[in-house]
C-alpha cells in the first residue's frame, strides 16, 4: 500500500486548522488504499521518509523562514534520504527516484522566505513538487481550509 508521510510543525491554532484540513483531504472517502503517516517535524525520522512514497510538509513562516522544527527535520534526514550536495555545499537537484510532495505555509504578513527555504532544500532531494504551494496569510477561513483539503487530497490521490 502506498504511504503518504505528513511532516508538519503546527504550533498555533491557525496552522493546526490548515493541518487538520490537509489531513482530512488525505482521508477523503474517494481515496482508497493510501496509508497516511503523520509526524510532527521534531519526531519525523529518516526511516519515515525512506518508507514513504510521497510527502506533505507544513510550516508557519517564522521571521522569513520555515519553522525551526521543520528545518531540524531536514537537517536530521537530508543526507540519509538521498539529499545531494555540490562540492561548495549547495544543493544539487537529482532526477532519480522523484517522489511527489506538497507544501503548505501560514504566515501573518509574508510567506515568501519560508517557501523559498523549503523549496531550496527539497530541490536537492529526490522529490518533485506535485501541487502548487498553499500559502496562507493571516486568518484561516473556509476558503483556505478547502484549499488545504484539496492539497491533501491531491497528494493522496496521486499515490492511490
Amino acid at each position: 500500500m502506498p504511504r503518504l508521510l505528513v511532516v508538519h510543525h503546527s504550533p498555533t491554532s491557525l496552522v493546526r486548522s490548515l493541518t487538520d484540513a490537509v489531513l482530512a483531504g488525505t482521508r477523503d472517502d474517494a481515496i482508497e488504499r493510501v496509508e497516511v503517516v503523520v509526524r510532527p517535524a521534531l519526531d519525523a525520522t529518516a526511516a519515515d521518509v525512506l518508507a514513504a512514497d510521497g510527502y506533505l510538509l507544513g510550516t508557519p513562516a517564522n521571521f522569513g523562514y520555515m519553522s525551526g522544527a521543520l528545518k531540524h527535520f531536514f537537517d536530521t534526514v537530508f543526507l540519509e534520504v538521498g539529499g545531494a550536495l555540490d562540492a561548495d555545499g549547495s544543493g544539487t537537484a537529482t532526477a532519480a527516484g522523484r517522489k511527489p510532495y506538497g507544501l503548505w505555509v501560514h504566515g501573518r504578513y509574508d510567506t515568501t522566505g519560508a517557501v523559498r527555504s523549503v523549496q531550496s532544500i527539497v530541490a536537492a532531494l529526490p522529490w518533485a513538487q506535485a501541487a502548487p504551494v498553499l500559502e496562507v496569510l493571516g486568518e484561516v477561513g473556509d476558503r483556505e481550509r478547502e484549499q488545504a483539503y484539496e492539497l491533501g487530497g491531491t497528494l493522496a490521490a496521486l499515490l492511490a
